[in-house]
């Protein structure tokens, strides 16, 4: 089984990058689970048709007992990924990553990962701040490999920073370890050579290259990943072929 973290800087793209490898991954052939860690919960939102799925939290609000089944908290989605969002706290009251935690040990009780027997599952995880519930994915064993999602922009950049350290800070205890960059393209002046600086400093490769793509846009409005819209388009097949890699070069259990 690969598991996968995806980190980055809130709005640099994570969402749109899992679902993609995603719905890549299941276009391969492989049975994939998806787990938004963010608390605005939209991480599966384009495999599902555009349609939110009521995260976790939100059902542990309205109900008076944790969910017994999983299809009261999951969805299956395009090619049969099985989505899941553990959503936050009502805002302003508590601390979002608790939201992860609870909704890790409700997977646990459900034993997710040996009813569903999964090849791959993905983990989308705002990276701004890696503490507490934030780094449950790389501390607890769920992910056993990191992808950090940048651009070349300052703020990105800093926010793969604070990950690739938080992700170091746990090496002597066999967590996960980081695969890499993914360079999501932004446009911005060196941006190629702003990032390729950065993970050669830090002893890191580039595992991908996601270009600027308005048909990622166009798809999106639709409510699809491009692997769904159209495989045969040149950025389907980049994500594919990342899809690929990552099966080659992950760590697997």
């Amino acid at each position: 089984m690969l598991k996968l973290a995806l980190y980055g800087k809130g709005g640099i793209g994570k969402s749109t990058m899992t679902a993609n490898l995603s719905a890549a991954f299941s276009k391969l052939g492989k049975r994939v689970i998806q787990i938004g860690c963010d608390p605005k919960a939209d991480s599966t939102i384009n495999l599902l048709g555009g349609k939110p799925l009521m995260p976790v939290m939100d059902y542990l609000r309205t109900h008076e007992e944790p969910p017994e089944r999983l299809d009261q908290i999951a969805r299956e989605g395009y090619g049969g990924v099985l989505c899941i969002e553990t959503g936050g706290p009502t805002p302003g009251l508590g601390c979002a990553g608790r939201g992860i935690i609870a909704t890790f040990g409700i997977l646990a009780d459900l034993r997710l990962f040996e009813t569903w027997k999964p090849d791959v599952v993905l983990y989308d995880v705002l990276g701004d701040v890696v503490c507490g519930g934030f780094a449950a994915p790389i501390r607890e064993g769920y992910a056993d490999n990191v992808v950090i999602v940048s651009s070349g922009e300052k703020m990105a950049l800093y926010a793969a920073n604070n990950i690739y350290t938080a992700v170091k800070n746990f090496e002597d205890r066999s967590y996960a370890q980081v695969l890499g960059i993914l360079l999501n393209h932004r446009n911005v002046p060196g941006e190629t050579e702003k990032v390729s600086a950065f993970a050669q400093e830090r002893g890191l490769s580039i595992v991908g290259e996601i270009p600027r793509s308005n048909d990622i846009l166009r798809f999106e409005e639709e409510g699809k990943t491009v692997i769904e819209g159209d495989p045969e388009l040149p950025i389907s097949k980049t994500f594919l072929a990342l899809a690929e890699k990552l099966l080659r070069e992950g760590k697997t259990v």
